[in-house]
């Protein structure tokens, strides 16, 4: 058996639902039956200064996990560079067009994304050695080549990585 209470906001509306099963009444809320519905709701709550009414616990997760979400877009798209600069650095002969088109579309990613979330430079080493972590997994399932052929820590730095005139060793030619 299932009652819905709505709550009027303006054109919306938050609504519970009660489960009432073996005599246990348990509660959902709109953030966890319609994530959307409750994405609106807050907003037009926010819009309107009706504080008191917010759901600030979910709202906090919230913003957590979208940057979180930010960190790890930046970590996957340096997973994805490395691989490729690896690949050019220890099977030169196999590069092919697709992969550099590949490095320089992670790179100006990369670009976008700092710049709209400049202060996960604060984080950059530590982010490239998670990536870095990734690329090596990635590298040996690619190439066949063992991971333990690679080093211990990035060889590229920071700087190397967004730097689209930066082609690891013996590859400055890679356009030609």
């Amino acid at each position: 058996m299932w009652i819905i209470d709505r709550i009027s906001c303006k054109d919306t509306f938050m609504s519970v639902q009660k489960t009432i099963h073996n005599d246990i009444v348990t509660e959902k809320s709109l953030y966890d039956t319609d994530f959307y519905q409750w994405t609106i709701y807050n907003a037009a709550l926010l819009r309107q200064g009706r504080f008191s009414e917010l759901d600030v616990e979910n709202i906090a997760e919230e913003i957590e996990t979208m940057g979180r979400s930010e960190k790890r877009e930046l970590i996957n798209r340096l997973s994805v560079l490395i691989m490729h600069l690896l690949k050019l650095q220890y099977q030169p002969q196999q590069h092919s067009k697709s992969w550099i088109t590949t490095i320089g579309s992670q790179r100006t990613d990369i670009e976008f994304l700092l710049e709209d979330s400049p202060s996960l430079e604060h984080e950059i080493e530590l982010i490239i050695e998670k990536a870095y972590e990734r690329a090596k997994v990635r590298f040996q399932k690619d190439t066949g080549i063992s991971q333990e052929r690679l080093p211990d820590s990035c060889p590229y730095t920071f700087e190397q990585l967004i730097d689209d005139n930066f082609w690891p060793k013996g590859n400055s030619s890679v356009y030609d």
